[in-house]
């Protein structure tokens, strides 16, 4: 049944990378309209985003998974308040890729970016009143969503 709750908490974790994949317009292997854009000095290369986010929707779906397992453990509060933020947090991760790369709509991905990282700090303090390990597993992320905040700016200012 752990094994179960695993995959479970992965699939969902994964769930805003997938969603991303079908809304990019991608033509050989690039998409074209973020390729014409110019970035910042600091924007790696794009084989490493994709490498990034693997391990970052992994290290998500175990935090997921570590509070899953003391479900029954703890109050009905501290439960509702995790599964909600990790909701709100998978559904503006996928937004936001719909809207930066799908849409185009630079300035708009950056509000959603903003409202992304409020929540994922907010995801990251109610898993830590469940379990420390996930908040630990979380913060990479919130970090990599502060980069992605820089990133995403600089395009906006230097376009």
């Amino acid at each position: 049944m752990s094994f179960l709750k695993f995959i479970f908490a992965e699939f969902l974790s994964f769930l805003p990378g997938l969603i991303g994949l079908l809304v990019a317009p991608i033509q050989s292997g690039q998409n074209l309209w973020y390729n014409t854009l110019e970035h910042s000095v600091l924007t790696p290369a794009g084989w490493v985003f994709s490498v990034v986010w693997i391990i970052l929707y992994f290290l998500i779906g175990i935090a997921l998974f570590l509070v899953i397992k003391k479900h029954a453990f703890i109050n009905k509060n501290d439960r509702t308040s995790a599964y909600t933020l990790f909701g709100i947090n998978i559904v503006l991760n996928a937004l936001w890729s719909f809207v930066f790369f799908g849409a185009n709509l630079s300035e708009l991905a950056l509000i959603i970016l903003t409202a992304l990282i409020i929540t994922a700090i907010f995801m990251a303090r109610a898993f830590y009143r469940i379990s420390k390990a996930s908040f630990w597993l979380v913060v990479p992320y919130v970090l990599w969503l502060m980069f992605a905040f820089y990133l995403n700016g600089m395009i906006i200012y230097l376009n």
